[in-house]
């Protein structure tokens, strides 16, 4: 079922847009994904102040934005990644913009490490360092 949007009669395609990304956790997800397929666990891992509940509602809505690819394998245990769609990749270079506007406006702010790398569609890569010793 498709999520239900606040009437605006502003409503536009930017509006849009930011109803679909415009929350705390979505563009840590895309950003994260832009590396490729992760699993539910690694996601989680990497983002640690978001609740399991919470991480699993943003996936689903993702999905059904048609941002991302939910793929279950039938394998024991059962597996399940999430990758994204050719929307979403191409989302990217506006996030990366977004992310260079934050920096440039507020200068003050120590944001955390969240950047993407743009590279051509099949070699994008992603770091995301949140004190979890991951590094890229």
């Amino acid at each position: 079922m498709a999520r239900k949007y606040i009437d605006n009669p502003n409503a536009c395609s930017l509006v849009h847009t930011m109803n679909i990304i415009g929350n705390k956790w979505k563009p840590i997800i895309l950003y994260l994904l832009s590396n490729g397929s992760m699993r539910f666990g690694m996601l989680n891992t990497l983002i640690p102040t978001i609740s399991k509940k919470v991480l699993t509602n943003q996936l689903k809505e993702l999905e059904n934005d048609g941002l991302l690819l939910r793929q279950s394998f039938a394998e024991i245990p059962p597996r399940v990644e999430y990758s994204l769609t050719e929307k979403a990749i191409g989302l990217l270079p506006v996030l990366r913009k977004l992310s260079d506007w934050a920096n440039e406006a507020y200068p003050e702010m120590e944001f955390e490490q969240c950047r993407i790398i743009e590279k051509e569609k099949s070699q994008r890569t992603t770091t995301y360092i949140k004190n979890s010793g991951l590094s890229a």
